[in-house]
């Protein structure tokens, strides 16, 4: 079990979200809840406090009288309920949650503390809001995505348990749970943050670096494949860059190597006298997409490793309006709810992750084509030529793939549409770029197992498993358990999707 402090890092989202560590929150994060909430109580008396005696966006002109405070709570959750489109992941969904827990732990929200126990409750118990993809401007915050799980905690609206839609309701007396108290500004609370974007940006980043190591591998074997000098990954030459990300690629893809028996060293083959030649036969140099491996992926891990930096900031911030300050003994009126900042993340993130999905199609296309390698079939085909396809009709789907990703590619960022009576004259459209983030990240994973399993198609026709490095090994080891040598033709779409599962649900730690 994880006791939340307050403080959270990629590590503790990592246990909780995918692998089900439960959590508790400690004693003195209630204690500050508490004490935010009753000082809120007090301090609101003969004031104007947004949210809590106002209407809300450019409603807030209007006074709200005592009598009617806790039902503006429920109105304005029950009203921004309106999310449409597909159904966000419970995984996202989660991890949301968890956002949202945290940054009401730290006490600037005036909450009561019975949202903390819930909604730990919650996590613990894989309860999760059913939660829409459209909706969010990602300005006042993910309104619509987080008013359905304000909704949730209030005892209405639907949640996912155990694998079904069910009423919020019926699960709550399943589970002897009882709604949130609602006392001043729960709902608004709730509501106005950017946590359902960050949420999905964490799991985003995680999957990312589990992508990015795969495609690392795959990059590594298919040097190995076709017999690469090993200069351009060497030491010597990364490190006359400056590029921490570069350097840590080609670090990576040398430890890869290092027991290889196909990679060659340039000195064996070309630092000689060749008095008799004047074609070399074979490349002197590799093609792009197999000599600049570390060039191309290491900008892909340094930005990673921003984006994921200033998530883990926006998780561990207060982002709501008003934020009370306990110790100032005063409210504070603002924006901290604008989503500008996962927003931009967001859109680098899926700008590098598009780059990566290039990089595994031109690779692809590197094997698939004789007329380039110069060693393998036409596509890679075991069977016999004119008859058999080989992996023919998959580089359709990861061309496809590939060119999605680069039109999803355009930012969000910049895509501001005034709304809300123009209260909301200038938005971050930040779940909008965390969610096709997410799209672009998963259309890569499906490029990527294309290309590996093109990569032991190679190796099985080279007949070069006892050659090739133990790392790529025992990627063809597990690869193949799942999928078969092809020769005759069959339908693909099976393997693919299982190779993209196991890539996606696997663990190959690198960088």
């Amino acid at each position: 079990m994880l006791t939340l402090n307050g403080t959270l890092g990629i590590d503790e989202f990592y246990k909780i979200i995918f692998e089900g560590t439960p959590i508790a929150v400690e004693n003195t994060v209630i204690e500050t809840v508490e004490k935010s909430f009753d000082f809120l109580k007090d301090f609101s008396k003969n004031k104007t406090i947004y949210g809590v005696n106002t209407g809300f966006g450019p409603m807030a002109q209007y006074k709200i009288a005592d009598s009617e405070r806790i039902q503006l709570q429920y109105n304005l959750i029950r009203s921004h309920a309106s999310g449409t489109g597909g159904i966000i992941p419970p995984m996202y969904v989660k991890a949301a949650m968890l956002t949202r827990l945290n940054t009401l732990s730290l006490g600037y929200s005036g909450v009561h503390k019975s949202v903390i126990g819930l909604m730990t409750s919650l996590i613990n118990k894989n309860i999760t809001p059913i939660i829409y993809e459209h909706g969010g401007v990602g300005a006042s915050g993910d309104l619509v995505q987080l008013a359905h799980l304000a909704l949730v905690l209030i005892g209405e609206g639907h949640v996912f348990y155990k694998g079904e839609q069910q009423l919020t309701k019926d699960v709550f007396e399943l589970e002897n749970l009882k709604p949130i108290t609602v006392a001043f500004r729960e709902g608004l609370a709730l509501m106005n943050g950017t946590s359902v974007m960050t949420g999905i940006g964490i799991i985003n980043t995680i999957n990312t670096r589990r992508l990015l190591n795969w495609l690392i591998l795959c990059s590594s074997a298919i040097n190995e494949i076709v017999q690469a000098y090993d200069d351009h990954l060497s030491s010597e030459l990364n490190e006359t860059k400056k590029h921490k990300g570069q350097r840590l690629v080609a670090q990576q893809m040398r430890s890869h190597l290092k027991d290889s028996n196909l990679i060659r060293k340039r000195e064996e083959f070309l630092y000689n006298e060749n008095p008799d030649v004047t074609v070399f036969e074979e490349k002197v140099q590799e093609y792009y997409s197999l000599r600049c491996v570390p060039q191309i992926l290491g900008p892909v891990l340094d930005t990673l490793n921003i984006i994921e930096r200033i998530l883990i900031e926006e998780v561990n911030s207060a982002n709501d309006n008003p934020i009370v300050k306990v110790k100032e003994q005063h409210v504070y009126h603002g924006g901290n709810f604008h989503g500008d900042y996962v927003s931009l993340e967001m859109d680098k993130l899926k700008l590098v992750v598009t780059k990566m999905s290039m990089l595994s199609e031109r690779q692809l296309n590197y094997m698939l084509n004789p007329n380039l390698n110069n060693i393998l079939p036409a596509f890679v085909n075991l069977g016999k030529l004119g008859l058999n396809f080989g992996m023919q009709g998959v580089q359709f789907t990861a061309t496809s793939t590939t060119a999605e990703n680069q039109m999803l590619s355009n930012p969000m960022y910049v895509h501001s549409i005034p709304n809300n009576n123009d209260n909301q004259d200038i938005v971050s459209m930040g779940t909008n770029a965390a969610l096709i983030t997410k799209r672009v990240i998963e259309n890569t994973f499906e490029v990527v197992a294309i290309e590996m399993i093109t990569i032991i198609q190679a190796i099985e026709y080279l007949k070069i498993q006892d050659k090739v490095s133990s790392k790529t090994k025992k990627m063809y080891d597990s690869i193949r358990h799942i999928v078969p040598v092809f020769i005759e033709d069959v339908v693909m779409y099976p393997y693919v999707n299982t190779v993209k599962s196991f890539i996606m649900n696997h663990e190959n730690n690198i960088v």
